[in-house]
């Protein structure tokens, strides 16, 4: 008796949310003029840990600067004193504010992508508004640095000082590397290509760099 063999149903997939608005490689990126809804994703592995292997290293380095700094006054016979310049705290308001510009920037992105076309514009404001009041911190680093000079406190005068240029400046080339990300942040969601993984971790290095330069004003304050 000959028996009949009924193949199986084909079940149908449906992509999941993860995969829409993907590229051919399968990055979170938003499809120029397609719909970023899909785009939800703000974690990648790689730069993940890319960026919290650079803030251990920022965060070691500082931790040795500081240990040196104890150290240097502990063994010195002479005690030097450095008056701060006043325009470090007006620069600490600022760099506060663009960790907040910055945060109502991704709020916006996460809008975006979410399918509000209207929020790319207000997106790009907020980094914008980050990217001006970064290079304003840097401006006012260097007022700060003039006005030192003025007082005829130089790198080598006496190590306080010494020790007041190696912070903010190593602070300031770090700065400046933020900057750089925000920029490429900037372009890439100008050309509705940035990636929510991208924002993410420009955000999280900006962030450190306001809360590094909080304990380093903290501990020019108390040490010198």
């Amino acid at each position: 008796m000959a028996t009949t063999v009924h193949q199986p149903p084909e079940i149908k997939t449906r992509p999941g949310p993860s995969r829409l608005g993907q590229g051919g490689n399968g990055s979170n990126r938003i499809p120029a003029g397609g719909n970023p809804r899909g785009v939800l994703d703000d974690s990648s592995p790689a730069s993940r840990t890319g960026i919290w292997v650079a803030i251990a290293a920022i965060t070691m380095t500082f931790a040795a600067f500081t240990s040196a700094l104890i150290v240097r006054q502990g063994t010195s016979l002479e005690a030097w004193h450095l008056a701060l310049p006043r325009i470090l705290y007006l620069n600490t308001l600022i760099l506060l504010a663009s960790s907040g510009t910055l945060t109502i920037a991704r709020r916006r992105f996460r809008s975006f992508i979410y399918g509000a076309e209207g929020e790319r514009i207000a997106a790009l404001r907020g980094l914008y508004a980050t990217l001006a009041l970064g290079l304003l911190f840097i401006a006012g680093q260097y007022m700060a640095w003039m006005q030192l000079k003025a007082q005829g406190l130089y790198l080598a005068t006496n190590p306080d000082s010494s020790f007041f240029y190696l912070f903010t400046a190593v602070h300031g080339l770090h700065v400046l590397g933020g900057l750089a990300g925000l920029l490429y942040a900037i372009r890439k969601l100008g050309g509705s290509e940035l990636r929510a993984s991208t924002l993410a971790v420009t955000a999280h290095y900006w962030h450190f760099m306001d809360i590094l330069w909080l304990y380093l004003l903290f501990i020019l304050w108390m040490r010198l």
